[in-house]
């Protein structure tokens, strides 16, 4: 059997090729910190876009990332960029009935007129919403669009419309005899009462694959069409499968499973290069991970093996975004009324600090700018149309908290506090010295034990009732580093105790005395490193009655991590207070500060990078 020759056009391979690097261009112009996925996303779909007809599946590739990032925007924009419009689906499958009007993918393919084998592209978004099982591990009863896991097989969807095959048969011959026993000099009957019409012709259309346009078709009489559609019916091909492998499908979600820290949706105070670092050691492995608690396993194997995973935002990337997105306001200011806009730093640096919430991406910071720019311009561009002025410079005082405009020679003044800002400069002040000093605790251990400058500190964050943080590195869990974390943990509270008394400690402890039991008990129960206890006492066969008897260990254990923190800062008690005192005043520290100060009293705290893993040198201590 010979096997298909294809006809290669060296035109349009150049042509093509020069398309895909203009459009790897202009979307690393659209989109700020995901050049990395887009050069994966457009290396992965050359093929697709090159020489379609040598595809005998559909390319199949996921994008995975928090919200807010672009995946969705990226993928319309690629669509647009490369003129699919007329050949582009976007999906959201659900599990609820109201997801959506279409109980198949196939009936939303045709929908779309998506019905043959010719290059196309779909987007399934949001298909953590699409679970097939439960949060408890169940399987989820669905009789849904159970032809999508058809269609990540293969490619090929079973054609259902023999039952339409019949009833368009029954009503056309129906209506032919109706016709065939009125008089034959009617003179008030409508000549478009024989027509199929639009509605009918569009349906047909897809069904029988017709070349005609829908408006000939509608044209036709229902007799021409009876014929049509029982010539076709004698042809068994218009009941095959149709053939998508010439398909990109591209499948979108966020995945909290995997994403853990993208329930942070309020932490408008941690730095986004920590949750960068830490999104970027997220692997397709994680991915398959997370994915096998939505689906079953061999449907997990049909996403494949493409995993395009966003990492979030960065500092310089939300600042590059507001940047952007500024200059845009700004060009269609001076473009629609002739007057030429500068913008300080200042303003640049207020809208990070009340827009940039790291795990809820671009979102966010769109609404700050309109907030705190947008409605603002307006008033100043006012002013300066009506004074004749054709420049405008726009500043905000910290101090003063007041927007200033000048004018022409002019100064127009509005009084603005950031909305973040507001609720940052609620804080009680004692309740900020309260949470400096628990900080300063967590952080003192952290450096005496670990020898490392924690991330960052806070004292002054966006809550009514200041709570603040200490950001670690990521720790490799060894026996002793263990004992080490749950020190860390209890720090905060001892300090309280020691700085203001046992009788002004607050109950800003309690996550820490849970997470510090919890490492206590894995400690005894599930890592075996207590000699006395061998067996995983975490297992749910039989070991109830040994957890509790457990229990005592697990109490004299923290109680003697209690009296070790307890000296540790009483021997660093002057470096404390140092570092509580620093924190109060600035109400955020960076490693470099907390380093600084630890060397004035003659500690050594490194300065490590976001994503760095302490973990021992296992490497040197195998020998030669």
């Amino acid at each position: 059997m010979e096997k298909p020759s294809f006809n290669i056009d060296q035109n349009r391979l150049r042509e093509r090729r020069a398309a895909l690097e203009l459009l790897r261009v202009r979307l690393k112009e659209d989109f700020v910190g995901i050049d990395e996925i887009i050069d994966n996303l457009l290396d992965y779909i050359q093929v697709w876009y090159l020489m379609p007809e040598i595809l005998t599946r559909p390319i199949i590739v996921c994008l995975w990332g928090m919200t807010g990032v672009g995946k969705t925007d990226l993928v319309r924009k690629m669509v647009q960029y490369l003129d699919f419009q007329e050949r582009f689906a976007e999906v959201e499958l659900g599990n609820s009935d109201n997801t959506t009007y279409f109980s198949s993918v196939s009936a939303i393919l045709k929908a779309n007129s998506i019905t043959d084998n010719s290059p196309s592209i779909v987007l399934f978004d949001e298909i953590q919403r699409f679970y097939t099982i439960d949060s408890d591990g169940s399987p989820v009863p669905s009789t849904k669009f159970n032809d999508f896991w058809e269609l990540l097989s293969d490619g090929r969807l079973a054609k259902r419309e023999k039952d339409d095959f019949d009833y368009y048969i029954s009503d056309f011959m129906f209506n032919q005899r109706q016709r065939n026993r009125r008089p034959a000099d009617a003179e008030n009957e409508d000549p478009l009462s024989d027509s199929v019409g639009i509605w009918e012709a569009r349906n047909l259309k897809k069904m029988l694959e017709l070349e005609e346009d829908v408006v000939d078709i509608a044209d036709m009489s229902k007799k021409q069409m009876l014929d049509m559609i029982l010539e076709a019916k004698s042809r068994k091909r218009v009941f095959e499968p149709v053939d998508y492998s010439q398909t990109l499908i591209l499948i979108s979600g966020n995945l909290d499973e995997a994403f853990q820290m993208a329930t942070h949706t309020s932490d408008s105070e941690v730095d986004a290069d920590i949750y960068h670092a830490f999104t970027k050691k997220i692997t397709a492995v994680d991915i398959k991970n997370a994915l096998t608690r939505r689906f079953r396993p061999e449907q997990v194997a049909r996403f494949g093996n493409i995993h395009l995973i966003y990492p979030s935002l960065r500092k310089t990337d939300f600042e590059a975004l507001i940047r952007k997105e500024v200059a845009r306001i700004v060009a269609r200011a001076e473009h629609s009324f002739g007057v030429k806009i500068d913008i300080s730093d200042k303003i640049f640096q207020i809208i990070y600090r009340n827009g940039v919430f790291p795990v809820q991406g671009v979102r966010p910071v769109f609404s700050s700018v309109t907030d705190i720019l947008e409605t603002n311009l307006s008033k100043f561009l006012f002013e300066a149309l009506n004074d004749g002025s054709k420049t405008l410079s726009i500043d905000y005082d910290t101090e003063l908290q007041k927007i200033i405009a000048k004018v022409g020679e002019r100064m127009v003044v509005i009084p603005f506090v950031g909305r973040i800002d507001k609720i940052r400069q609620g804080n009680i002040a004692d309740v900020v010295a309260n949470v400096s000093v628990h900080e300063a605790g967590h952080a003192v251990a952290y450096v005496v034990l670990f020898g490392l400058a924690p991330l960052q500190l806070k004292s002054k964050v966006a809550s009514s009732y200041a709570s603040g943080f200490t950001f670690p590195h990521e720790i490799y869990e060894t026996r002793e580093n263990i004992l080490k974390k749950i020190n860390v943990f209890l720090a905060g509270g001892i300090a309280e105790e020691l700085i203001f008394g046992e009788n002004n400690a607050t109950v800003g402890r309690l996550n820490d005395r849970e997470q510090a039991t919890m490492l206590a008990m894995d400690y005894l129960r599930r890592y075996g490193f207590d000699a006395r206890y061998q067996a995983n006492y975490s297992l749910e066969y039989g070991f109830a009655m040994d957890k509790f008897e457990t229990d005592k260990d697990v109490e004299q254990m923290v109680a003697n991590l209690v009296a070790e923190t307890r000296a540790l800062l009483s021997t660093h008690r002057n470096f404390l207070l140092a570092l509580a005192r620093h924190l109060n005043d600035k109400g955020s520290l960076e490693a470099k500060d907390v380093a600084s100060v630890a060397t004035d009293f003659g500690l050594v705290a490194t300065i490590r990078e976001e994503g760095y893993l302490h973990l021992p040198g296992y490497g040197g201590l195998m020998g030669e």
